[in-house]
């Protein structure tokens, strides 16, 4: 079959990988326009684009397809299939009906579960016990179309929204070749999705990674992890000073305190109140500082974060 493949980020890299070394034909890429990035602000390209240019793929960047150059160029390919995964943008329904089998989309979510922009942190934050990948035939709607194929894993304790990410990327691409191979031999069975059981998994900001110390040590600790790395949490001390937290732990016991006092502070951790039960910070971030564990805080004589200061 002749594939068009459209994504941007590494997550979408990752499939696109996948499907080369499957021996597909993509005979054209479609990724974001390149973007400022890095100290000098450069235009780079996506990771996407960079695999394509690395295996000899044409690129293409449209700012969206709403012009009748962006679709004719599209239709000039003649694909059977195109390959969406993190593209970015919206595909007008003269673009899904192009490739003669439509559109599959590679969703991080067990769909319906999560339809949107964040399935992987918002699974994590809203503490469920597993999540998958879903090929779906894609249809005008916000990730509404029919299932095609399902591939689940476990979110473990240890989870974090990077440690999920590179799982189901890896898991993505595993789907997506299973898929075209069903696709290929007619074997490839629709299931439409449930709308009852949908979720709207919001794009990402930077102000949700504010933690309220009010919430239950559990929830918070789910925030924690869903935002590593992006966009982070964090707290205020008293005196107005930002301090991103990247790991904490769930205390057994349930210390009685104002929740966000610090009730503890040796060289395992900083312990904190919750609104109910506690929290134990092992690595933290000091304003104008890397990422360190408290052990190495205390050894630099940091005054900050004692016992009784209350955070915000």
């Amino acid at each position: 079959m002749r594939i068009v493949f459209a994504g941007t980020p590494d997550f979408a890299a990752v499939a696109l990988k996948a499907l080369l070394q499957a021996g597909h034909q993509v005979v054209g890429v479609y990724s974001q326009p390149d973007r400022p990035a890095g100290r000098g602000r450069r235009l780079t390209p996506s990771p996407v684009k960079q695999v394509a240019l690395d295996a000899g793929i044409p690129v293409f960047q449209p700012l969206n397809f709403k012009d009748d150059q962006s679709r004719e160029e599209l239709a000039a390919l003649a694909p059977d299939v195109m390959i969406v995964a993190a593209y970015g943008l919206i595909l007008p329904k003269a673009v899904l009906e192009t490739p003669r089998l439509g559109c599959l989309n590679i969703h991080a979510s067990l769909l319906p579960r999560w339809r949107g922009a964040a399935p992987i942190q918002r699974a994590i934050a809203a503490g469920d016990e597993e999540t998958g990948i879903t090929i779906m035939q894609m249809d005008v709607g916000l990730d509404t179309g029919d299932m095609l194929l399902k591939t689940s894993t476990a979110i473990t304790p240890a989870d974090t929204g990077g440690s999920l990410h590179d799982r189901l990327a890896d898991m993505g691409g595993e789907a997506i070749v299973k898929a075209l191979t069903q696709l290929a031999a007619g074997t490839l069975v629709a299931e439409p999705q449930d709308d009852n059981l949908a979720n709207y998994a919001h794009k990402l900001s930077k102000d949700e990674g504010h933690i309220d110390w009010s919430r239950a040590a559990t929830a918070i600790d789910r925030q924690i992890r869903a935002f590593n790395p992006w966009p982070g949490s964090y707290t205020d001390t008293a005196d107005g000073q930002r301090v991103r937290i990247h790991q904490v732990e769930v205390l057994a016991s349930n210390p009685q305190a104002t929740p966000g006092t610090i009730i503890g502070r040796e060289r395992e951790g900083i312990d904190v109140r919750c609104g109910d039960g506690g929290l134990r910070i092992h690595q933290l971030q000091l304003p104008g500082s890397r990422a360190q564990s408290v052990n190495d805080l205390i050894n630099g004589g940091k005054p900050l974060l004692l016992v009784g200061e209350e955070l915000h």
